[in-house]
């Protein structure tokens, strides 16, 4: 075994719904690392999982009527069933469900506290749950959560911190004067965003919910989703267990791949951790771009995802790792359309590499039956091609070493491109009807030598087409990039290929696409409308009398202006007039409200509606689909008259 170690890591996924291409975008990139690094050589321990816990799984598990781990299986099952469609080769699938992972994140808990750095307090701030984060006002954009744009609520609770301000120093240090993240840019944004005005200690434990790590000595209280997921890269080696051999032989971490919205997490808080525990601390954290779909980033909430399935189906898998690996500038933002897609296909695929196989191919088949030599004279043009193919393994190797992977493709497709042009430059069909044997032999071979290199070069990018190429090559797949050198086979024996990439119709395909986007679209309509449909979370019966709920009677009511589904009420209820905005307008006409006596929600916060304070609600009733024909809406009114102010209880 080789004493090089090289250990990789993805984020760990939340299993909260269907997955998609941006789900990915990450996982093909560490595979394509990890494969390399393989070929070179290197032990490598690819992990990857899934992070089960929070209060977002407990809540949809609710409304399902089943638990959360039975909610979670299917949808690990899932992600498991994607990582086999698109040939991930991790070694490792962590769930935060399992035995193992939940005493140790419990063991790490109880350390930090019985250490001092976790110590019991109350926590009053902003908490985002799909996000499951924590934020202070002023890191709110607009009110809302600066990762996902969704609504925040106001959480106050009793909870454990974890004393992130002691390591804040360490932090800035680690960031500005190494190369521990990257790229750069990310590094500016956690040093201006969250290490320039201090930082606060964490919250790490919720009382809120069940649905989690409890922790052990005192089990009222959960560990923080954060804490146990980011827990993950240790305990799957096996940390603080009875067998911590994986962790003592691949610790600390090569490289934690991530998305930027998770930067944060994992170069604040997670170095801040391992430096309470004593832990080294992973050797580099890259920051990858989001893979947008009309300038946002692909998200089932948002209504923009691509489906790997029908892409696989239709194209293959090589052709997704390869548009995800090249089309996407690494460490940026890539925007993904269906044209581009298809273009990047025919373009490199179908006319660079499928064609350069298929015509050689048949040219060693045409002129030679498959039987080619190594050729021992050579011309200028030759020694030029030859020395683009033996520099291929460094410039490779210089690129995936700064994480690089869409520069290490392209390196390999511009030798691609150059055997092209070495076909046109050499003509070979001329030189066999001038009967040049000896010189066509050459070129053939020069050929496919470029072929084979390229191809071995592709292995750790595409899982499938590169083994067609060796098949006709008659050569054997190799494991290792060593021999990604001209000259390193003495004779072929080749046989025709078949075509590897169909050229794709642009013009029908997006068609066809944009069909089978919208036939997706209905079917995920469908599927939200039943989880809006679901039964609506218990709530006790102290909650439910938090609202209070009035008889108010209308005195006035007039349109809004530039506002078609909007009425402006003036509602008495008991010796109060309030003004209320509803969006009733579409049911009712002004005149048809003034009168009308209706139950209103008294204790709602203010809030201004077209620049109008509306103070309450009108309570209605309500079928059909919101905005639809079918749409029906009837105002809440007392069966007999009743004075204004009337509680409703």
């Amino acid at each position: 075994m080789s004493d090089k170690k090289y250990y990789i890591t993805t984020p760990i996924y939340y299993p909260s719904g269907k997955w998609h291409l941006g789900h990915c975008y990450t996982t093909v990139c560490c595979d394509a690392i990890a494969r390399y690094k393989r070929m070179k050589g290197f032990d490598v321990f690819f992990l990857t999982g899934t992070d089960e816990h929070g209060q977002k799984i407990e809540k949809k598990a609710e409304a399902k009527g089943c638990t959360p781990k039975q909610f979670v299986d299917e949808l690990v099952a899932d992600i498991q069933k994607l990582w086999g469609l698109l040939d991930i080769s991790y070694n490792k699938f962590i769930r935060t469900t399992d035995d193992y992972h939940e005493k140790t994140v419990q063991k790490i808990f109880t350390k930090l506290y019985e250490k001092g750095d976790i110590y019991k307090g109350k926590y009053s701030g902003k908490y985002c749950t799909p996000c499951e984060s924590f934020w202070t006002e002023s890191q709110l954009v607009n009110g809302k959560c600066p990762d996902c744009g969704r609504d925040v609520i106001d959480a106050e609770e009793e909870s454990y911190f974890f004393r992130l301000s002691k390591y804040q120093d360490r932090i800035k240090e680690l960031l500005t004067t190494t190369d521990f993240l990257q790229p750069q840019s990310r590094v500016n944004e956690m040093v201006n965003n969250f290490l320039k005005d201090g930082l606060n200690d964490l919250a790490v434990s919720r009382t809120s919910f069940k649905w989690g790590v409890p922790v052990t000595f005192d089990n009222k209280h959960i560990v923080y989703v954060w804490v146990d997921a980011l827990s993950n890269y240790i305990t799957a080696l096996g940390y603080a267990s009875e067998n911590p051999e994986l962790f003592n032989k691949f610790w600390p971490a090569d490289l934690h791949m991530v998305g930027k919205e998770i930067v944060r997490f994992h170069t604040i808080i997670w170095p801040a951790l391992l430096m309470a525990l004593d832990v080294p601390l992973p050797k580099k954290v890259y920051g990858h771009g989001w893979l947008l779909f009309g300038g946002d980033k692909m998200s089932k909430s948002k209504g923009n995802v691509v489906d790997p399935y029908i892409l696989s189906a239709r194209y293959g898998v090589d052709s997704i790792r390869y548009y995800l690996l090249r089309e996407i500038p690494f460490g940026s933002d890539g925007n993904y359309t269906n044209e581009e897609f298809i273009t990047r296909i025919n373009q490199d695929l179908v006319n660079d590499m499928g064609n350069l196989a298929k015509r050689t191919l048949a040219m060693s088949k045409q002129y030679f039956d498959g039987k080619v030599t190594k050729p021992t004279e050579f011309t200028e043009i030759d020694n030029t091609f030859i020395a683009n193919i033996n520099a291929l393994d460094k410039k490779v190797e210089d690129w995936m070493d700064k994480i690089n992977v869409t520069k290490a493709l392209e390196c390999i497709f511009e030798v691609i491109g150059s055997a092209n042009k070495y076909i046109d430059l050499n003509k070979p069909w001329e030189l066999n009807k001038n009967g040049e044997k000896t010189r066509l032999n050459a070129v053939i071979y020069n050929l496919l030598e470029a072929i084979r290199v390229t191809s071995t070069a592709l292995l750790p990018f595409l899982t499938s087409s590169p083994k067609k190429i060796f098949a006709s090559l008659g050569v054997c797949v190799p494991d290792t990039l060593e021999f990604l050198v001209y000259g390193e086979v003495n004779s072929y024996a080749t046989t025709e290929i078949e075509v590897l990439f169909p050229r794709i119709d642009m013009k029908k395909e997006l068609a066809e696409l944009e069909k089978l986007a919208e036939e997706l679209a209905k079917e995920e309509n469908k599927e939200q409308k039943m989880e809006e449909k679901e039964p609506v979370l218990n709530i006790s019966i102290d909650d439910f009398f938090k609202a209070k709920l009035a008889v108010g009677e209308i005195l006035a009511c007039e349109k809004v202006e530039k506002a078609d589904r909007l009425l402006k009420s003036t509602v008495k209820i008991g010796d109060e007039v309030r003004t209320i905005v509803s969006g009733i307008a579409k049911f009712y006409t002004p005149e048809e409200m003034v009168g009308k006596r209706v139950v209103i929600v008294t204790n709602l916060e203010p809030r201004k509606i077209r620049g109008i304070e509306s103070k309450g609600m009108i309570l209605c009733a309500c079928t059909g689909e919101h905005g639809s024909e079918d749409e029906k809406l009837c105002v809440i009114t007392p069966e007999k008259l009743i004075e204004s102010g009337a509680e409703v209880c």
